[in-house]
């Protein structure tokens, strides 16, 4: 693996800290840093990049240190799962065009891609999630990518921007998103005809209100994604008072960390990005401490992913057996982590919640069921 410091600023945030700033559980005395003398990449299971680029959403925006912002956060929380190795590489220095830091932003993902790491990104503008997907598509995997955000962002512009990186990211080719899934839209704020189109597409989209009503259906979304952008415009303004263009409605704290907790667990997710976090709208710090305790959930499901057992130890898994509508299958649930599998016609299993098996135990069909075998097709 190349030498990765000469992308990032010389100075990390734990080395303006006093040496005796923190308690020997707190993460920031457990968190690995590439500034160390004697670092080694291969002692990390999760990397936290930081990004303060905003030039995405405005072209004077200056370079944020909402990163910074979020580690004072994060660095003060108790370290639950110290067999959990986190590194904290830094942040992406500037570069003087945004075509630079995004280059620079992509090269250190990738090269983290190739040594199998999980990669958090403390953003930043929400276009940086395209370079997410670059480290995929570099290595041309196909993906399962997922975005939780009050907006769609696919404005039809020239350029790339925060409000239509998504066009760029799905329509580009060779293409390598295998599939798509929206977490959170507000309708209110949705083009119908823009959904039209993700349905013809067959990605998924998923309501607020509907994902409110029962989040525990988004944990197989991410459960089968391998990308993760969380946009903080998902929360509502009450919850994240950073939101200043945000909306009064939407995720709550609690919500968001369950996001970050199945992200956390999903046995292929490997980059989670967090965005739209400018701490100067920030008030007493309510933001920053809500994404440093997403990103504690995110951990936390790291943990509970390390214990899962393979679907071919069917001794861990408890076996239900049901009819629906003229269909036979097999429904599994873990007995390690409580998680559900169903089994479909071509004898596959794929992720599924507690609420579809409930569905096809009353002999109707699982909306899940349907729009997987859709994409069969």
């Amino acid at each position: 693996m190349q030498d990765l410091r000469s992308f990032f600023d010389p100075t990390h945030f734990i080395e303006t800290k006093e040496n005796d700033t923190y308690q020997a559980l707190q993460w920031g005395a457990n968190v690995q840093r590439v500034t160390q003398q004697h670092f080694d990449w291969e002692d990390a299971d999760i990397v936290i990049v930081g990004c303060g680029e905003w030039r995405g959403e405005k072209d004077n925006a200056y370079h944020s240190d909402g990163p910074d912002a979020i580690r004072e956060q994060l660095y003060k929380l108790y370290n639950w799962h110290p067999s959990v190795k986190v590194a904290d590489a830094g942040n992406i220095h500037r570069g003087a065009s945004v075509e630079d830091t995004y280059a620079a932003l992509r090269e250190v993902l990738i090269e983290l891609h190739k040594a199998g790491k999980v990669v958090i990104v403390l953003g930043g503008a929400h276009d940086l999630t395209l370079q997410q997907y670059e480290a995929f598509r570099r290595n041309s995997q196909m993906i399962n990518a997922a975005v939780a955000d009050m907006l769609i962002d696919l404005d039809e512009l020239e350029i790339v921007t925060s409000r239509s990186f998504l066009m760029k990211m799905l329509t580009s080719q060779p293409n390598f998103v295998g599939h798509f899934s929206h977490i959170g839209f507000q309708s209110y704020y949705a083009h119908p005809r823009m959904l039209e189109t993700l349905d013809k597409l067959r990605f998924d989209f998923f309501r607020l209100g509907k994902v409110r009503e029962h989040m525990e259906d988004m944990e197989p979304v991410l459960r089968t994604s391998n990308l993760f952008s969380f946009d903080i415009s998902a929360v509502k303004y009450g919850d994240a008072p950073v939101n200043i263009n945000g909306s009064p409605n939407g995720f709550t704290g609690e919500e968001a960390c369950m996001l970050a907790r199945y992200a956390g667990m999903s046995n292929i997710l490997t980059s989670f990005g967090i965005y739209g976090f400018d701490p100067a709208r920030d008030t007493n710090n309510m933001s920053a401490q809500l994404l440093a305790q997403m990103i504690w959930y995110f951990i936390d499901g790291y943990q509970v992913r390390r214990s899962e057992a393979k679907l071919s130890e069917r001794d861990e898994f408890i076996s239900f057996h049901v009819s629906f509508t003229d269909n036979d299958t097999v429904f599994l649930k873990s007995k390690r982590t409580n998680r559900w599998w169903m089994k479909l016609p071509n004898q596959m299993f794929v992720p599924c919640s507690y609420n579809d098996y409930l569905v096809a135990s009353k002999d109707e069909i699982p909306e899940r069921w349907l729009r997987e075998q859709e994409r069969l097709l």
